[in-house]
């Protein structure tokens, strides 16, 4: 939509016009609105508006038990919820002191990985949509469906999955998730790999997005930023390395790392993690087969709910899952933040806790609202073009960027 024209510095020959990009746009990929000034096709400064949908999540979570909040969690970044799940469930084992088995954390770290995956190739398939080749997003929306099938067969859930509990997870994973994990890493590296054959070496690929929104580190860090797009820059910070959990230190990988932190950089970046997180999943499935069998959550019968078959029949189980639900056992009154690589950069959890059964304040830390807060800027000098291209390989996803 535009108004009529404006003139700036009293020029009546400097003619320029503000165009409205969003809030309902296809190239926004989300709910997100940015006015911006524009000479002809070149952007001279821009205001990002968000809120649009705003849900008061941090809010909602200090009225809510802790084991209710992980529902919350996956209306973020919905294209890699069980990474916000994980990072719930972390920030309030951390506050209660619960010590989860090796096998809790391959486990944790084969479903994040998924999750990475999932984000990623949802982030770079939409870049190619965005540069006009429609076809690598059909072949990689493929293989999503594939990792929903994985999800499905582990919690029954698919998008918003609110996979795993305070403490590990609801139930193990049965044959059948495994044989799907294994299927996937044989099939989905040709997917892989044909996907880069169509898009690396592509010359109007590259000629789109090489060059474009270049950042350089220093500006990157004083921005706060995180994630595949700070590692673009050439800074090798990557929560899982600096700040390891979920055993995350157990393996061994490595952290892509671009030159120019340009358009075409992150996407290379997301690239090679892809191929990094399958190197992890594959390392996570033989460690597996070193830990005890069947064990899938914490020896936390004061915060893990029991199976509803031992409250129907023992007294004892009964007694712990109404102490949970009733809120009737006690927590630490401290203050606790955790953090964790979510498919942005880093997801942060600063939880505030003063012995009830909810938190007395919450606060998450959201790449996607954290990194977009350079957009406008960015954008300033730009054609319309390249602005579009380079919020689409930010990733900015609006559910994580409102809250």
């Amino acid at each position: 939509m535009m108004n009529q024209p404006i003139f700036t510095d009293n020029d009546p020959q400097k003619e320029t016009f503000v165009l409205n990009l969003g809030p309902t746009h296809p190239a926004t990929h989300g709910v997100f609105q940015n006015v911006l000034e524009m000479d002809g096709e070149r952007i001279i400064s821009g205001v990002s508006t968000i809120g649009y949908i705003h849900r008061a999540f941090e809010k909602i979570a200090e009225h809510r038990p802790f084991y209710q909040i992980t529902p919350l969690t996956d209306r973020l970044n919905y294209c890699s919820s069980p990474i916000n799940n994980m990072g719930w469930h972390m920030t309030v084992e951390k506050l209660l002191g619960i010590e989860t088995p090796k096998r809790v954390d391959y486990l944790r770290v084969i479903v994040m990985e998924l999750a990475r995956i999932s984000d990623h190739l949802i982030c770079n398939g939409i870049l190619g949509v965005d540069t006009g080749a429609f076809s690598g997003f059909l072949y990689l929306m493929q293989e999503r469906e594939h990792i929903y099938e994985i999800y499905e067969e582990i919690c029954g859930a698919r998008l918003t999955t609110n996979i795993g509990r305070i403490g590990g997870f609801e139930r193990d994973f049965n044959d059948i998730a495994f044989e799907k994990i294994k299927k996937f890493l044989v099939k989905f590296p040709p997917i892989l790999k044909e996907f880069e054959t169509l898009f690396n070496r592509n010359r109007i690929f590259i000629e789109r997005t090489s060059g474009v929104a270049a950042v350089d580190p220093e500006t990157a860090l004083n921005y706060s930023w995180s994630g595949p797009i700070l590692r673009a820059t050439g800074i090798d910070y990557d929560v899982r390395v600096n700040e390891p959990y979920s055993s995350y230190q157990d393996f061994d990988f490595d952290i892509p790392v671009g030159t120019t932190g340009d358009v075409y950089d992150r996407f290379i970046v997301r690239n090679e993690e892809m191929w990094q997180s399958l190197r992890i999943i594959e390392q996570a499935l033989e460690k597996i087969k070193n830990e005890p069998k069947g064990i899938f959550h914490a020896d936390v019968p004061e915060f893990y709910l029991p199976p509803k078959e031992e409250v129907y029949n023992s007294m004892e189980a009964l007694i712990y899952h109404f102490k949970i639900v009733m809120g009737e056992i006690d927590t630490p009154k401290t203050e606790v933040y955790h953090a964790v690589e979510g498919g942005n950069g880093e997801l942060g959890f600063y939880l505030v806790n003063d012995g009830g059964r909810s938190p007395y304040r919450l606060h998450f830390r959201r790449p996607s609202f954290i990194n977009y807060q350079m957009y406008a800027p960015m954008s300033a000098g730009m054609l319309l073009s390249d602005a579009i291209i380079n919020m689409s390989s930010l990733n900015v996803i609006a559910g994580e960027l409102d809250a």
